[in-house]
């Protein structure tokens, strides 16, 4: 089937499956007797109009809702409209639940009609194959590794998420009248943390998560890969692998302190042991067999323990010993009854061992730094900073000086926390295995120092050189340690101790390139290249020194922070790029949306797999040429000089702080960690976070870095009659068009009409008025090289799944700008417009779903 006929019977599908069942169920939505806002269902829609209509009229929001509120209401006084305010917001929340849980429950539907590749279709493709031989290979030894955050984007509650999933259940099966009692708990639970949650709760959400279907889910991914790959040995058991960042990233989280980290591993093996306990006890439902009771008791009564008890721990030789022990039995003695089910208890104990998920820790160098001076201030080889030693001393230091560092004789929390949170590694590593903590990843990495900070430190910690079962991962996010990447990897792989402990940890290295940082410091089309040829520079210098490379990419939710289609992205990556493994963070609110469900979960770990090993299956590999090359170069420099000068803007910060919800992410309960690094008073770019600074934009609906510069740049092309080239690069360069599609979504999810009051502004209308001409620019100009008549043209379910949510939460940003332009006017109920700020980030971003 071509690919137009399946995107007309997708589209078909998604009107049947989401479209109409969410009109009906919104009926439903209108009449539920929700306490306190009886009378808001009615009026939504009537909101909903007069939103639409005023703002293509060119009112300002003020002026909608004062219209609105003379026209449909009975307030005249400000405080009663303002409690009428929340209640819309109360009620959209509940809206988008109610759209989540029925496009999620027609999730599995819609892709009958998808042209993504499954693993399914890979193994017919494989069939048909001459490269039989070379995928098997590929197979047996190819990872992805998905690596879940804690990031604040994910504002829905435990409970709200268990009614989305018991929503997708009684929609699928069309019980109305228990999605009418279901839909009425909704509107009495509340959708927000009545505080912000500490990390170790975000770390238990997320748990709870691996539980309930990351275990079963990884679990049937793997039997169905060994049960088609022909081969009866088949035993990759790292074909799918799970990270945790949740009580290990300290640069993502400064609350994280060595306790929660110890917390957080106990709770990973902990929950593991229940999975493990409560597939047991299916098994010894059917393993009735005389000689099977005492060891299955005994195996049984074993992990009970170590479901409660911390200290009680059961080792993964011993579990694998003893079910090989029943296996045995059962082949011999029992016909070899139910052993398939036992087979597939087996493997998840080789995938999960006694970890669950590999708990990465995660630091900005900055504070090793800190840590650094503050261990050689005491042993006097400094007096005040580190530069007073030469480069030669203070490596010598690092690799060759025994320290034994207590961290009761420090001062600084920091230096405490590192020195007892290295320490206790070997703890963690004793309890949950080596695999459930052996990565150390260094933020803002930019110089060899990075590394050898970490390396010191462990050995300063009690590690011994030998013993150091941990990989130093530094993380090159800034444009400055793309540029340096080179030079710091090759000077690392010169050095003859670093190169013991690369052969010790197998000659392979795993290097992050963050997208949040990089887009934030050099715009969307430079980070994105940059990262692309750093990455190919990466491979040949690893190559070239016979170490592995392994790229770990930190993939938000919006294309400015690495996210969009991820698949689309993994498959347009070069030949020159080393595809050994597939590494990403899947971040907050990402983990639910596109990873919530068995079957979502399942489809995009297929669709990473498929991705990595599509170069195999076709046996063609992405070239860009050098004529592409310096094609895709020349964009990349005019799109940042215009960004550049945009983030040079002298309103550029301000208009963050005084015009954009920023500074109010810090004051919702969305997460534990605070929206900025460090604590001056004078905000600067480099101190805001990746996450505060792209949501801004889009709860401004602007979404600025995921497109600024774009337009600028294709358009010197065009005047230089040059955009033949451009347009051929779109069609023949997968990268290229898969960076230009996720722009593309950005400006979908953008409507300057509703902040088109500030052009007026008298201290930010210039400002404005250059972001929107950028936007009307960009769309034209990418309009134009794609050859769509509208914007994700080609992408027609996601563009009326993007449509319906904008209309959903259009009255919540109506009032939002409304609030946000009262706060600037001084209004006496200033506090209560706050909150309705604060109150009205949580809807917006749910429904962006990857926030922008």
């Amino acid at each position: 089937m071509n690919n137009s006929l399946l995107q007309e019977k997708r589209l078909d599908e998604f009107k049947k499956s989401v479209t109409n069942k969410f009109n009906i169920y919104n009926s439903l939505f209108l009449t539920l007797p929700y306490r306190n806002i009886e009378n808001v269902a009615m009026l939504v829609p009537l909101l909903f109009e007069q939103c639409e209509k005023g703002l293509k009229s060119g009112k300002t929001p003020q002026d909608i809702l004062e219209d609105f509120f003379e026209s449909y209401t009975d307030f005249k006084d400000e405080k009663e409209r303002l409690d009428f305010m929340f209640k819309i917001i109360q009620y959209v929340e509940r809206q988008v639940v109610l759209y989540d849980s029925v496009e999620d429950a027609a999730f599995s539907r819609l892709q009958k009609y998808s042209n993504s590749l499954s693993i399914k279709d890979y193994f017919q493709l494989v069939n048909q194959s001459k490269n039989w031989d070379k995928i098997a290979k590929k197979l047996s030894t190819f990872s992805a590794r998905i690596v879940l955050t804690a990031h604040p984007t994910q504002f829905y509650t435990p409970a709200i998420l268990n009614i989305i999933s018991e929503l997708q259940l009684l929609i699928n099966e069309n019980r109305i009248n228990d999605i009418d009692i279901t839909m009425q708990q909704l509107g009495l639970t509340s959708l927000i943390n009545f505080k912000k949650p500490t990390p170790l709760d975000e770390a238990k959400n997320i748990i709870y998560i691996l539980r309930h279907k990351y275990y079963d889910a990884i679990g049937e991914l793997f039997q169905y890969i060994k049960s088609n790959i022909r081969d009866e040995d088949f035993s990759n058991y790292d074909i799918m692998k799970l990270g945790f960042w949740p009580g290990g990233d300290r640069d993502g989280n400064p609350f994280v302190t060595a306790k929660i980290t110890k917390q957080v591993a106990d709770e990973l093996r902990v929950t593991l042991m229940k999975c493990y306990y409560n597939e047991l006890k299916e098994l010894r439902k059917k393993l009735t067999f005389k000689g099977l009771q005492e060891v299955l008791n005994n195996l049984s009564g074993k992990l009970y323990q170590a479901m409660f008890d911390v200290n009680s721990l059961i080792g993964y030789d011993e579990m694998i010993k003893v079910l090989n022990g029943i296996k045995q039995e059962l082949a011999i003695n029992y016909h070899g009854l139910y052993l398939d089910d036992l087979n597939k208890l087996i493997d998840k104990v080789h995938i999960f061992k006694t970890h669950f998920a590999t708990l990465d820790i995660r630091q900005d160098h900055s504070k090793h730094s800190e840590v650094i001076e503050s261990v050689l201030k005491k042993q006097g080889a400094i007096k005040e900073c580190l530069d007073e030693l030469s480069e030669k001393d203070l490596i010598d230091w690092l690799l060759n000086k025994d320290l034994s560092l207590n961290s009761k004789d420090f001062d600084s929390e920091i230096v405490k926390d590192t020195i007892t949170n290295i320490q206790q590694l070997k703890g963690i590593q004793s309890s949950n295995g080596e695999d459930g903590c052996n990565r150390y990843i260094i933020s803002n990495s930019e110089d060899i120092y990075s590394v050898l900070f970490v390396y010191g430190l462990f050995r300063w910690c009690g590690w011994n050189k030998e013993d150091i079962t941990f990989d130093i991962v530094p993380l090159f996010e800034t444009m400055k340690g793309m540029d340096a990447a080179e030079d710091v990897m090759q000077t690392l792989f010169g050095n003859p101790i670093y190169q013991k402990h690369l052969e010790r940890r197998g000659n392979a290295h795993t290097i992050m390139l963050g997208f949040s940082d990089g887009t934030k410091d050099g715009g969307y089309l430079k980070a994105n290249w940059s990262i692309l040829k750093t990455k190919e520079v990466l491979s040949k210098v690893c190559k070239k020194n016979g170490i592995k490379a392994m790229f770990f990419d930190g993939r938000g939710g919006p294309p400015a922070r690495g996210g969009g289609k991820t698949h689309r992205f993994y498959a347009a990556q070069t030949k020159d790029v080393a595809n050994h493994e597939i590494q990403l963070t899947i971040q907050g609110q990402t983990i639910t949306s596109t990873y919530g469900t068995k079957a979502q979960f399942i489809h995009n770990s297929e669709q990473l797999l498929t991705a990595g090993l599509s170069n195999n299956l076709y046996g063609k590999e992405h070239v860009i040429s050098s004529a592409q090359r310096k094609l895709i170069e020349e964009l990349s420099e005019l799109s940042f000089t215009k960004y550049d000068a945009l983030k040079k803007h002298e309103k550029f910060i301000p208009y963050l702080e005084h015009r954009s919800t920023l500074k109010y992410y810090t004051k919702a309960n969305i997460g534990s960690r605070p929206g900025k690094r460090g604590s001056k008073k004078q905000l600067e770019l480099s101190d805001l976070r990746a996450i505060s600074f792209v949501g801004s934009w889009s709860q401004l609906k602007q979404n600025v870095p995921g497109y600024f510069g774009l337009g600028t740049a294709i358009e010197a092309f065009k005047e230089q009659g040059r955009l033949g080239e451009i347009k051929k690069l779109f069609k023949d360069v997968p990268f290229f068009r898969a960076l230009m599609h996720n722009s593309m979504m950005s400006l979908a999810k953008t409507n300057f009409e509703l902040t088109s009051y500030m052009s007026e502004d008298e201290e930010f209308g210039e400002f404005w008025n250059i972001l929107h001409d950028e936007y009307q620019l960009s769309k034209k100009m990418l309009l134009e090289i794609s050859g769509h008549k509208i914007l994700m043209e080609d992408e027609a379910v996601s563009r009326e799944s993007v449509k319906i949510r904008e209309k959903i939460v259009l009255p919540l940003l109506v009032i939002q700008q409304n609030a946000l332009y009262r706060i600037t006017k001084d209004s006496k109920f200033k506090e209560l417009y706050e909150k309705i700020v604060t109150r009205s980030m949580y809807g917006n971003i749910n429904a962006s779903r990857n926030s922008a």
